[in-house]
């Protein structure tokens, strides 16, 4: 049995109060590790054409409020 199959096993055991409790951690887990790639892509200048290209459709005004 792989790791990962372990652990959807036991997840699926969980009752119902820590089950919440694990989606709340893995939510703020999750989050972090995303946080941390943008984080290095910006660093990286990865993100650099992206953000120059929403920037140059607003000035261009073909953006709209959300």
């Amino acid at each position: 049995m792989t790791k990962v199959e372990m652990l959807e096993r036991e997840i699926s055991a969980l009752p119902p109060e820590q089950l919440a409790l694990f989606r709340e951690w893995f939510a703020a887990f999750d989050a972090k590790a995303w946080d941390r790639q943008i984080e290095a892509d910006a660093d990286a200048g990865k993100l650099g054409a992206v953000a120059e290209g929403a920037l140059n459709e607003y000035r261009a005004g073909k953006t709209r409020p959300l």
